[in-house]
């Protein structure tokens, strides 16, 4: 079965840097293009980036333009998001998703709190 695993969050100050992974499994990971989104108390979902199948093409949220940078290796069916210049606003759950052939599926979160 489908199985997305985030991991690398964790507690940082402003203006501070976090790299999260998401390591992939049951189904074929260079196949498809895979999303970040994250979730902030009390708020919806939201999109923060997306990377192609094979990496050619990226899109990112404008609140992380310039900030943020998504990859993947598909090598290891793991996809990377590099966050840089972090702001309170960006304390959230972080999510990997995808959509494949079977459904739209998502991982387990990982918790990334921003603060002095």
């Amino acid at each position: 079965q489908v199985q997305l695993v985030e991991s690398g969050g964790g507690l940082v100050q402003p203006g501070g840097s976090l790299s999260l992974s998401c390591a992939a499994s049951g189904f074929t990971f260079s196949r498809y293009a895979m999303s970040w989104y994250r979730q902030g108390p009390g708020k919806e979902r939201e999109f923060v980036a997306l990377i192609t199948d094979v990496g050619g093409s990226t899109n990112y949220a404008d609140s992380v333009e310039g900030r943020f940078t998504i990859s993947r290796d598909n090598a290891k069916n793991t996809m990377y998001l590099q966050m840089n210049r972090l702001k309170p606003e960006g304390t959230a759950v972080c999510y990997c998703g995808v959509v494949t052939g079977r459904g739209g599926y998502w991982g387990q979160g990982t918790q990334v709190t921003v603060s002095s």
